[in-house]
């Protein structure tokens, strides 16, 4: 699913060019992941739960993420986006009967609030980045790759614990195993963080599609090419496919500009 949307104050928000797309993959009957692309608003879900039962739970996140942004008028905050994961999540397990599940992440540009007064201060921007699941937020600063999102998934914590290698975390057998997802198992809340927006930077929001297939350093090297956000898109997506397509590859790309 996709969807744009002009927000009212959009001519003071940061001018950005984007691309997205999704593949199904070389393996996959059908493609469970979904996202949501607005003006200011940007965020992949990778359903799971089979017999289309995935793609209903994807499908039903970012409705209920796009629907709050725009009830909202874009004006969120941490609690805003959490009550709209919470409805997700409820909107998920009814329809499912709680047998399906979806990750969510991806980042809202918003004006910077001092957390302590909430005042706005205009003019000032903020990536907003949410995540539940193995779905990943990266930001390319300076040519430098930094992942804003920490994995919930049994090999993260392999790994957090030097149990296993980061490399390892691609042919690990439990690489499929999250630990927090909406719509199924114990509801959590989602990870927050927030991140200076700033000219020059590439957001990217994918699902594990992509980073199951290409290393961190891979995919840098693709985003610091040089060429505009749909063609890198399309050019990930291309590279995941050619390094097995193991499961569904949804790539969203935002660069200011």
């Amino acid at each position: 699913m996709s969807t744009s949307a002009n927000s009212a104050d959009s001519t003071a928000v940061p001018y950005v060019d984007y691309g997205y797309g999704s593949h199904v993959g070389l393996r996959r009957e059908l493609n469970e992941d979904s996202f949501v692309v607005t003006d200011r608003l940007y965020a992949v879900a990778d359903g799971m739960g089979g017999h289309e039962a995935g793609e209903v739970a994807s499908s039903l996140a970012v409705q209920a993420l796009a629907e709050g942004w725009e009830s909202h008028a874009g004006k969120v905050g941490e609690q805003d986006l959490q009550r709209f994961l919470d409805d997700a999540d409820a909107r998920i397990r009814e329809a499912t009967n709680s047998k399906a599940g979806t990750t969510l992440t991806g980042a809202a540009v918003v004006e910077a609030a001092d957390h302590h007064t909430g005042e706005d201060h205009r003019g000032q921007w903020q990536w907003l980045v949410f995540n539940i699941g193995d779905s990943r937020t990266y930001l390319l600063n300076d040519g430098a790759l930094i992942r804003l999102t920490r994995d919930h998934s049994q090999v993260q914590e392999l790994a957090d614990s030097g149990m296993i290698t980061a490399a390892e975390m691609h042919s690990h057998p439990q690489r499929n195993v999250i630990t927090r997802a909406l719509g199924a198992g114990d509801m959590l809340g989602a990870d927050f963080t927030t991140a200076t927006v700033d000219t020059g930077q590439r957001l990217l929001v994918c699902s594990d599609g992509l980073t199951g297939e290409l290393t961190d350093e891979q995919i840098a090297q693709i985003l610091n090419a040089g060429r505009n956000a749909q063609e890198t898109v399309d050019w990930l997506i291309h590279q995941a496919l050619r390094h097995g397509g193991r499961d569904n590859v949804t790539v969203i790309l935002v660069d200011v500009t």
